[in-house]
This record gives C-alpha cells, sequence and structure tokens, in this order.
C-alpha cells in the first residue's frame, strides 16, 4: 500500500515539508488540510500498526464501530466530548467495554512503534522513577520542544463516572470533578502531586529550536543555597556560643544564632508543611468541604477555586507528559445520566463545558446517553432559557463528536447468542475444543485476515481526499459549510470515522468515493431533520413492500413526494426542524449539486455516526400514529357512506 501524499509529495509544513515515506517526514497530521486529522504512514522509522500476536476471530458490527472510533481519538483535538448514543442497558456498557480495549491496543502499538523510532524508554513515577520525578519538580522548569510534539506514542488514563452514585448528592456536576481529581492522584500517586501543588511549575514552549526538556530554576537553587548558608552559619554561631569556652556567658551569640537559625530553618519547615498537607487533604477533600459549606450557596469565589483546582491538575498532567516521554490523555466515561434529576443533568453538561473543556486540556470525555431520554430531560430544566426550550440545541454546544450507534447487526446477534450460549456448564467442553482448533490452525499456518495497517493507510490516503475537497475553493461542497465553527469540528471529527466504517464495505458495488462521503457527513450535520424524514420514508419503503431499483431515484424526489406528510407533522417535530439549516440550500445540495439516489442512501446508512438515530425513531413512531389516525378517518367515512342515517 502506498503512503498518502499531498498535491506535490510533501508532508505538512509542521515537520519542514519532507517527502512524505522518507526518514523526514514526522508522520505528524496534514496541519495544512485537517488539523488533528490522522497521520500519514512512512516506510523509515515508520508510525506502523503492530499485527495482533494471535489470530482473532472476524470482528462484528458492534467492533468495527467502536475500533473506528478508538482509532479517530487518537487522532482528534482535545479537549473532545463523544455523544456515544445508544440505548440504555447492556449493550451501552459493552460497547464502551470494546471502545476502551481497542483504545489499548493502539496505546500498546503506538509504544512500541515509537521506541523502535526514538529508541527512547518511556519513564514512570515509580519506583526510582519517583525520586527523579520529585527532582524535576523541585529544580528543573519543563520545556516543551519539538520532539515532545513529535511524539505519537500515548497512555489513555480511564476514569469512569457513574451519574446514578452521586445521583443523591446536590450537586452533581461536584462528584463529576472530584472523581477527575481523585482517579489522576490514584494513577499516577500521592507524593507527585503533592509536591507539584508546592514546588510544580507549569510547562512552556520551547524558544527557537531548542531541544532541552528541562531547565534549571535559577532562582529556586539560589534561595535554596542562600537558606542552607543561612542554616549553617546560624548553626555554627549557635554552636560556638554555646561549646566554646570563653563565649558561653555571650547571650547575644545565643540569640542571635538561635533567631538565623529559626528564621532560615521555618522556611524549609513550611514548604514540608505544604507538601505534607497537600498529601493528606486531596483535591477531592478540598472541593467537598466547600461544598459540605453552609455558606456554600452565597460563597463568592468558589467556581474560581474549584477552577484553580482544575487548572493546577491539567499544569501536573502537562507536566508528566514531558517526565514520562508520552502524551496523556484522560478519557472520561459519564454513563447513567439518564436516571438522573433534569437539573443535575444540566449542570454536569455545564461543568463539562466550562470548568474541563479549556484549550489544550487532555480530557476526552465519553457521555454515553439515550438521546431519547436525555433530550426531554433536558427540556424540563430551567437552564434552557435563550435556546428555545430545545433540548437538541443544549445537546449538540456540548457534543463536539456525535457517535449513534446504529442498531446490532447480524453478526453481533450472532456473537451476542452465542456468548450466552456458552455461558451453559454443559457447553464447556466445546469452548476448551474450538480454543484447541484455534491455535492448530494457528501452528499450521493458516493465513490471517487482511492487515489493519493496510487498511488504515488506505483511510488515510482517503480521509485527505476528503479534506482537500473541503479545503478546496472551487469545490460545490465548500459553499455548505457551516460558519459555527463548533459545527465545522464536528464535521473534521466525523469524516474519518465515516471513512473507515466505508472501507469495511469496500467490496460492496456502488461504494461511494471519499468526497461523497464528506458531503453526506455535511448534510447530516447541516440538515439532521430533512435526511432523517427522507431515511424513514426509505425505510418504511424497504420494509413494507418488495424490494425496489435501489439506483432510480434520487432523495430529493423523495423528500418532494413526502413533504406534505412532514409539514402535518412539524408541531410535534418543531424542535427537531429548527436544527436544520437553510431550506432553499437543502434543495439546491440534493437536486443539483449532489444528488444522491436511494443507493447511496443504502450504502451510507449505516455508517452515519453523526445523525442522531433517536430522531427517526420519532419520526417514525409520528408517522405510523398518523397514518392510524387517517386509517380510521377513513374507516368512519366509508361505513357512514355504506350506511347512511335514515331520514
Amino acid at each position: 500500500m502506498e503512503p498518502a501524499t499531498l498535491p506535490g509529495g510533501t508532508c505538512s509544513p509542521a515537520c519542514g515539508g519532507s517527502p512524505v515515506g522518507t526518514p523526514g517526514c514526522c508522520e505528524e497530521r496534514l496541519a495544512c488540510l485537517a488539523p488533528r486529522g490522522d497521520s500519514c504512514t512512512c516506510r523509515d522509522g515508520a508510525f506502523v500498526e503492530v499485527e495482533p500476536s494471535e489470530h482473532q476471530e472476524p470482528l462484528t458490527e458492534d467492533d468495527i464501530y467502536c475500533r473506528c472510533l478508538s482509532k479517530t481519538l487518537c487522532h482528534t483535538a482535545t479537549p473532545v466530548t463523544v455523544g456515544f448514543y445508544a440505548p440504555c442497558g447492556h449493550r451501552l456498557y459493552s460497547l464502551l467495554g470494546k471502545v476502551t480495549g481497542f483504545m489499548r491496543e493502539e496505546m500498546a502499538q503506538r509504544e512500541e512503534a515509537e521506541l523502535h523510532r526514538s529508541h527512547q524508554q518511556p519513564r514512570s513515577p515509580r519506583g526510582w522513577g519517583l525520586l527523579l520525578a520529585l527532582w524535576y519538580m523541585a529544580f528543573y522548569k519543563p520545556i516543551i520542544t519539538e520532539g515532545h510534539l513529535r511524539r505519537k506514542n500515548i497512555e489513555f488514563v480511564f476514569i469512569h463516572f457513574s451519574a446514578w452514585q452521586y445521583a443523591g448528592c446536590d450537586k452533581l456536576w461536584a462528584g463529576l470533578v472530584t472523581t477527575l481529581c481523585d482517579s489522576v492522584r490514584h494513577h499516577f500517586g500521592a507524593l507527585p502531586l503533592s509536591v507539584y501543588h508546592v514546588m510544580g511549575t507549569r510547562p512552556r514552549f520551547a524558544s527557537g529550536f531548542s531541544q532541552k526538556e528541562w531547565v534549571l530554576k535559577r532562582d529556586t537553587c539560589l534561595k535554596l543555597w542562600g537558606m542552607l548558608f543561612i542554616l549553617a552559619a546560624g548553626l555554627s554561631i549557635l554552636l560556638v556560643a554555646l561549646l566554646v569556652p570563653g563565649i558561653k556567658d555571650h547571650h547575644t551569640l545565643k540569640v542571635v544564632g538561635s533567631a538565623v537559625t529559626s528564621l532560615s530553618g521555618s522556611s524549609l519547615v513550611l514548604g514540608a508543611f505544604s507538601v505534607l498537607k497537600n498529601l493528606l487533604v486531596s483535591e477531592k477533600q478540598k472541593i467537598e468541604r466547600l461544598t459540605n459549606s453552609e455558606r456554600f450557596t452565597s460563597q463568592l469565589g468558589f467556581m474560581s477555586k474549584v477552577r484553580r483546582e482544575v487548572e493546577v491538575l491539567v499544569d501536573f498532567l502537562a507536566f508528566m507528559e514531558i517526565f514520562e516521554r508520552r502524551r496523556l490523555r484522560v478519557v472520561l466515561e459519564i454513563t447513567s445520566l439518564d436516571v438522573c434529576y433534569p437539573e443535575k443533568v444540566a449542570g454536569v453538561l455545564n461543568a463539562m463545558s466550562t470548568l474541563l473543556s479549556e484549550a489544550n486540556t487532555p480530557f476526552i470525555f465519553i457521555l454515553a446517553v439515550d438521546p431519547s431520554v436525555i433530550i426531554p430531560c433536558l427540556e424540563q430544566t430551567g437552564c434552557m432559557k435563550g435556546l428555545a426550550d430545545n433540548g437538541y440545541l443544549y445537546l449538540n454546544r456540548t457534543v463536539t463528536l456525535p457517535f449513534s450507534i446504529p442498531e446490532m447487526g447480524a453478526r453481533s446477534r450472532l456473537r451476542c447468542l452465542e456468548a450466552a450460549v456458552q455461558t451453559r456448564e454443559d457447553l464447556m467442553y466445546r469452548i476448551i475444543t474450538s480454543n484447541v482448533e484455534r491455535r492448530r490452525a494457528k501452528c499450521q499456518g493458516i493465513p490471517a485476515a487482511p492487515s489493519w495497517q493496510e487498511m488504515d493507510a488506505e483511510a488515510v490516503r482517503c480521509i485527505h481526499e476528503a479534506f482537500r475537497c473541503l479545503h478546496d475553493g472551487a469545490d460545490p461542497l465548500t459553499r455548505y459549510l457551516p460558519t459555527n465553527s463548533a459545527h465545522v469540528r464536528r464535521i473534521v471529527n466525523t469524516i474519518p470515522i465515516t471513512l473507515r466504517l466505508l472501507l469495511h464495505r469496500a467490496g460492496t458495488p456502488g461504494t461511494p468515493s471519499p468526497r461523497a462521503a464528506a458531503a453526506w457527513v455535511v448534510m447530516a450535520d447541516q440538515w439532521p431533520c430533512r435526511l432523517s424524514w427522507v431515511l424513514q420514508c426509505l425505510e418504511d419503503a424497504w420494509q413494507s413492500g418488495p424490494a425496489p431499483d435501489f439506483g432510480t431515484r434520487t432523495l430529493w424526489s423523495i423528500f418532494q413526494e413526502n413533504v406534505g406528510e412532514l409539514s402535518a407533522l412539524r408541531q410535534p417535530l418543531h424542535n427537531v426542524l429548527s436544527l436544520d439549516g437553510d431550506p432553499e440550500l437543502f434543495q439546491t445540495f440534493l437536486a443539483c449539486d449532489f444528488p444522491f439516489d436511494t443507493r447511496d442512501a443504502r450504502a451510507f446508512l449505516g455508517v452515519t455516526v453523526n445523525l442522531d438515530h433517536s430522531i427517526r425513531h420519532k419520526m417514525g413512531l409520528l408517522r405510523g400514529l398518523d397514518r392510524l389516525k387517517k386509517a380510521a378517518a377513513a374507516a368512519t367515512v366509508s361505513r357512514s357512506v355504506q350506511c347512511p342515517h335514515p331520514e
């Protein structure tokens, strides 16, 4: 597989314009096309994927969705909030577990590739590494160099926050912040974080082309040596006054020696006391103490204190990135919001978008919710003023990467059934024999599935092609891009996932091009209600009769045919309709510039992750009820005609 290239065959300007595929290529994202996009694939010293050590079973549909999401999250700029839209239940937690597993797999592959590239072992704040970390905190300033920015190895710190465990407290968002602080403290240890509170320095960017990641704190060293010198001088005077004959009676020397020793030693004692205080009183306890205060509601500067604790935590993570020689990402999985009161749900979303979403914070939020439950919950809160009581707008303001999980596919159903059957004790022997057969097949050299490395290289090529279309001023697609930067970021984050999912269906005829995929993502973002209506009409047609010729009708003709029915349902769909952009642009988009047909709709239906499926389900329910009412009215009219009232 050939590596992805730019027009002209060079990598991004961030790496000096080295030819792609050469040792000079930085393997970085194409900064000129898509910030934080997917990495290019180089030949020498390259960042490549390491194949699994064992031959694994074929991936199910759920596995493919979760793996594409985990791959994209490794390249997405932080902070990012993933709207993990799936019905509540066991499947939701199973999908989260799959995403976590694939991210750990990606983490191990990147670690090995970075070690092969840079020949630098990562460090850990444990054992002797703890002493080294404390030494750097006390006497050195961390510097963010170009070499650090080129590192591709990532360590994910996974934190699970179940809102149900904090549903009884007054401030659910405080539980989110305390869980974050407490989990980071446990992951790195209480001592490094406590010392950083007292002596740590915020990392700064290198000036010029310097590659030095640590610079000595001259002021700290001078102050320390000065205090030690004064302490030694004071002790010397005190010892002379106490021990030397003939001077013992001079009380002045004793007083001077004691004063100098006490003043110089008190500074060291105060520093040690501050470290001990932060060691005994964690950030979680500090925030809980503030929230438990009787003056909580009227306490001035409360949120600034909480924000200060979060800022120290973010700076500490940036320090540990440079020390450990890897990038750090804190993955916060938020579940069970659906069972909490509306005001508390809104408080959690506000905390995510204000306290924890400052620029350059290394947070990845996975908001696992069911939109059909959470949207009505948000619309009952008092925080919706100014948003026309529209829960969809409120949720879109928070989510920067929507990811809607479709219904369970055939292979996923079979795998779920197999897992349920295999829990029976009378079938345990079959499990053992299947494992033996799998190992025997491996030893006999049975060819494995297609390489993920090749698929990733092809995905990178398609992603670059799609982003080039977005940046080509002559392409009609650019006129449909939103002016809202949040929507632009959602589109940029969604296109890589959509293309990766399409690659798994590359064997099917009529696979859409990267440009068509980018246009489809833009349409789903700009007109979610109208697109959901067209897809629902198509789904009803596919289910109610024999399969039609999918390549003969355009989506615009289907929309025109059913627009009257949509207009009749505009009152119950008012909030959803308000999500759509300009209707005239929608007509130009589908009728002229991108005349998608039913074959395209079938190809994109299973990979449209930025379209909330609960909207289509709601439309299906309303459409069914409307048809029942019309059928009942028609039956009533028919009976009245057949049986006229006697005069």
